[in-house]
């Protein structure tokens, strides 16, 4: 099959780390951001991956340049912002085959069933077909109604509490049909509100509601909820899991560093504690710091003493 990433954002809330680097670059483990994304698809269903993309699109095409994939990537540059639908549609003109197409968020993180997906996107003989995940709280997000049969009815935007017919939302994984991707329009539009309500009021759209685990690892809480997911589900090939931490290189068991991630020739002083934190390669965290929460970048120096919660520190930085 053929898939397409959206990619375009600019990653604004993880400042400064998003500066002069483009977001789906950055690590979760021993990967990063847009390999963990692709990853949920066996290898063997994937021919080819258009990323669209608008930002950091030559350090992207660099990345692939150097890596040996079993399947063609191809890079869709948007220009100006276009929003899902055109960013979609942009990206459409690079499919050779006809059939089903897989559409991923780029941020998202999760234990969606392709598979399963797939099969019943053949079984209910739908156009579109989402991946479902269920929330208490779904006034933040776009609700879907799922009807008995497996179908997706309407939509409901941002639901006032108490109003929502649904708990289900969008999660970021579509498998839709080379025949409505061909008549996506290029003008800047959202795919989720101007093309999914047509679908779906023509009985065509279907739905399926996954378990497990789902995080948007855009904001800097997210991305530490995103890497702490990837570690206790195993989602690495390389390093080792300590006391619920990951650790690029081989080390000591560090009592101090709790629910961590810690890439490789990371310098951390014996005394240092460290919660809840993601720090890159060649950091090196002083004596006495407390660091809970926080983004530390690659080569920044946290010095002695230092005590910081929920900041995301900069690559090569002092603190």
């Amino acid at each position: 099959m053929e898939v397409i990433v959206l990619v375009g954002g600019f990653g604004t809330r993880l400042r400064p780390w998003t500066e002069n680097r483009a977001k789906p670059l950055l690590p979760i483990l021993d990967k990063n951001l847009l390999e963990r994304v692709i990853e949920v698809i066996p290898e063997d269903l994937i021919s080819k991956v258009i990323i669209a993309a608008g930002y950091g699109v030559e350090q992207i095409e660099e990345f692939f340049s150097k890596k040996d994939t079993s399947y063609e990537i191809i890079i869709s540059t948007e220009n100006e912002p276009l929003g899902t639908g055109g960013a979609v549609g942009l990206a459409s003109k690079n499919l050779t085959k006809d059939g089903p197409v897989i559409v991923l968020n780029g941020d998202l993180i999760s234990s969606v069933d392709i598979k399963s997906l797939l099969n019943h996107h053949y079984e209910k003989e739908a156009k579109a077909t989402l991946s479902l995940w269920e929330v208490e709280d779904p006034s933040r997000f776009g609700v879907c109604d799922l009807d008995n049969d497996g179908y997706i009815r309407r939509f409901q935007e941002k639901p006032d509490p108490g109003t929502e017919f649904s708990n289900y939302i969008n999660a970021g994984c579509v498998i839709i049909e080379k025949e409505i991707l061909d008549n996506f329009s290029l003008e800047r539009h959202s795919m989720e509100r101007v093309v999914f309500p047509t679908i779906a009021e023509s009985g065509q759209m279907a739905g399926l509601l996954f378990t497990g685990y789902f995080v948007d690892a855009g904001t800097p809480q997210s991305y530490i909820e995103a890497v702490q997911t990837c570690i206790d589900n195993d989602r690495f090939n390389s390093g080792k899991k300590i006391n619920q931490s990951w650790f690029a290189d081989d080390v000591e068991k560090m009592e101090s560093v709790k629910r961590c991630s810690i890439g490789a020739n990371v310098s951390i002083d014996p005394s240092a504690s460290l919660t809840d934190c993601v720090v890159l390669n060649n950091a090196i965290i002083g004596k006495n710091t407390f660091l809970d929460s926080c983004l530390i970048g690659e080569g920044a120096i946290i010095k002695d003493g230092i005590v910081i919660s929920e900041e995301v520190i900069g690559h090569r930085a002092t603190r």
